[in-house]
C-alpha cells in the first residue's frame, strides 16, 4: 500500500504525488480533525482569519462532523479510506510504469491535510538523499485551493532543506491528450460492460465565483476537459452537461450545479444519466456518495430510471501509464537511475 515511512536511502531523484486527504477514521472526532486542518488553509476559504476562525470552530466543525462522518462511514471500505486506498494502489502502479520508462525513481505519496502529510514526507526524503524533486498534484484541473496550497506546502517544508533540490512541479494536465484518451477509455469500457447510458454527465468539483473572478482558471480548465472528452467521446452537444458539485457556504459557485442538474434532467425527458468525474484522479467521499449515492438518490427520486456512477481512474493502467509517461518527459533532462538504491525494499 503506500508506506511513506519506509524510504530506502540512495535515490537521488523522487516524485510525490499530492491529494487533499482524508479522515483516519469514519468517527466524528476525526473527520473533525481533518475538517479543522481542511477549512483553516487560507487557500481553501479566502475569508479574514478573525471572521471564518471563529465560525469555524463554533458552528462550522460542530454541525458538519458529525454529518460528515456518517457520510464516510457509507462508503468506508475494510482497507480504509477510498481514497487512500485507491491512491496507495496508484502509487504502486505508477512506480512499476515508471521504473520501465526510467529505471528506478523513487515515487511517494503526500496528502495536504492528512498522514502522510507533505513536510515529514519531504524531510525523509532529504534525509534519503534525494536531490531532484518531481511534484506531482493529483488535480488535473489547477486551482489556487488545490495546486496553489501544494505549492504552499512544498515551499514551507523546504524551508528546513540546507541543500535545496532541484525542484519542479507539473501544474495541471487537464488537456493531455493520453488523459483525455484515458477517460474515454474508461467509459467506453464500461459502455461495453452496461450498455449505453443515456445522458452523460461530467460533474467536477465547484469553486467559488469569486475566486474565479480573481483570476482561478479552474472553470475554464474545465470547461476544457469536458469538451476534449465530449469529443473523444463524439457527443453531440445535447447528450452531456457539464457540472459543479460540492457547495459550501453561502458564497456563489460556479454553475450548473450538479445536484440541481441531476433533478432537472428528468423534467426534461432525461431518463437516463450516466455520471463521470473528471477532476477526481481517485474516488472520494464527493465521488462515492456525494455522487454515486446522493446524486442517484436526488435523480431517481425527480423520476429517472436509471442512474450510473463511472469510477475514477483510480489505479487503471492507462491512468498509471499516461502519468508515467508525463512524468518522464517532465524529468526528461534529469539523469536516471541505473538500477535499484541498495537498501530499496
Amino acid at each position: 500500500m503506500n508506506d511513506s515511512s519506509r524510504i530506502p536511502e540512495g535515490a537521488s531523484t523522487a516524485v510525490l504525488l499530492v491529494n487533499t486527504g482524508t479522515p483516519e477514521a469514519p468517527t466524528t472526532a476525526a473527520v473533525r480533525r481533518f475538517l479543522r486542518r481542511f477549512l483553516s488553509d487560507p487557500r481553501v476559504i479566502e475569508l479574514p482569519r478573525a471572521l471564518w476562525l471563529p465560525l469555524l470552530y463554533a458552528v462550522v466543525l460542530p454541525l458538519r462532523s458529525p454529518r460528515s462522518a456518517h457520510k464516510y462511514q457509507q462508503i468506508w471500505q475494510d482497507e480504509g479510506s477510498p481514497l487512500l486506498v485507491y491512491s496507495g494502489k496508484l502509487r504502486e502502479a505508477l512506480s512499476r510504469e515508471v521504473h520501465s520508462l526510467r529505471g528506478y525513481l523513487l515515487v511517494q505519496q503526500a496528502f495536504l491535510y492528512s498522514p502522510p502529510f507533505i513536510e515529514p514526507t519531504i524531510n525523509r526524503l532529504r534525509d534519503a538523499g534525494v536531490r531532484r524533486l518531481l511534484v506531482l498534484p493529483l488535480f488535473p484541473q489547477s486551482s489556487g485551493s488545490t495546486t496553489g496550497a501544494v505549492y504552499d506546502q512544498v515551499a514551507q517544508a523546504l524551508r528546513g532543506w540546507r541543500a535545496l533540490p532541484q525542484l519542479r512541479y507539473i501544474a495541471n494536465y487537464h488537456a493531455e491528450p493520453d488523459y483525455i484518451r484515458a477517460l474515454a477509455t474508461s467509459l467506453k469500457d464500461y459502455r461495453r460492460l452496461h450498455g449505453n447510458g443515456g445522458h452523460l454527465v461530467m460533474s467536477f468539483h465547484g469553486i467559488p465565483l469569486s475566486y474565479v473572478n480573481g483570476g482561478d482558471r479552474y472553470a475554464e480548465e474545465c470547461r476544457q476537459t469536458a469538451s476534449l472528452l465530449a469529443a473523444a467521446m463524439e457527443l453531440e452537444e445535447r447528450d452531456w452537461s457539464l457540472t459543479f458539485q460540492s457547495r459550501f457556504g453561502a458564497n456563489r459557485w460556479l454553475t450548473p450545479a450538479t445536484d440541481r442538474t441531476l433533478a432537472e434532467l428528468p423534467r426534461r425527458g432525461v431518463r437516463a444519466v450516466r455520471v463521470v468525474c473528471p477532476g477526481f484522479a481517485a474516488d472520494c467521499l464527493e465521488t462515492l456518495e456525494e455522487i454515486a449515492l446522493t446524486g442517484r438518490d436526488i435523480f431517481m427520486q425527480a423520476g429517472g430510471e436509471r442512474f450510473e456512477y463511472v469510477p475514477a481512474l483510480n489505479a487503471r493502467s492507462d491512468h498509471a501509464a499516461m502519468l508515467a509517461q508525463m512524468i518522464a518527459r517532465s524529468i526528461s533532462d534529469w539523469p536516471a537511475s541505473s538500477g535499484l538504491p541498495s537498501s530499496a525494499p
